[in-house]
């Protein structure tokens, strides 16, 4: 065993043997910005080559399916325009949205509080025929969405988030497209 003392002058002698070094009194970062800078270059050339094909050269599947569309399903249309609910027309469509205050955060939101509104109305009528009819409701209610080919993905998808709010209640979309190449329409 190594007593106490015999410990430190070890440890003493071992320090004497590294070299002192000079005191570090700057950091030079100079090196380091340049890695960032060749780093920031890389990634921006990896996003631009990312980026999606313009709108126009992109053309949209055909369905496949030939399932019949349910009567009983509410039928939304987002055509150029406007935005209807069983053909009668809810609210305007401009330059591919909707008026700001016709949203529930203004400019920045995304639910449409009177589409929702009316979409729980429409499907709380609907049931009620149904039971009228002596059938059941569904259980998962579901919405008929027709929309034009140019329709904006962000007017689509206020358009189904407004439709999942809890005062509409729908759970289940169906997308209208076309069955094939100068086809009619079929559920997709």
């Amino acid at each position: 065993m190594i007593d106490k003392h015999e410990a430190r002058s070890i440890v003493r002698k071992a320090v004497k043997r590294v070299p002192e070094g000079e005191e570090i009194r700057h950091l030079n970062i100079v090196p380091m910005m340049d890695i960032m800078t060749i780093l920031l270059v890389a990634f921006l050339m990896t996003a631009a080559e990312a980026v999606p094909l313009p709108l126009g050269d992109v053309k949209l599947p055909y369905s496949q399916t030939t399932e019949d569309i349910a009567e009983n399903d509410v039928t939304l249309t987002i055509a150029r325009d406007s935005i209807l609910l069983q053909g009668r027309t809810v609210m305007g469509v401009k330059n591919g949205g909707v008026d700001a205050s016709e949203k529930k955060d203004g400019a920045l939101g995304l639910q449409m509080p009177r589409l929702s509104r009316l979409l729980g109305m429409m499907r709380a009528s609907f049931n009620q025929d149904l039971v009228r009819k002596g059938q059941k409701p569904p259980d998962v209610p579901e919405l008929l969405i027709i929309a034009d080919r140019t329709t904006p993905y962000k007017l689509l998808f206020e358009v189904i988030l407004s439709s999942r709010a809890e005062e509409a209640g729908f759970r289940r979309f169906r997308l209208i497209l076309l069955e094939q190449q100068g086809g009619g329409s079929a559920g997709g």
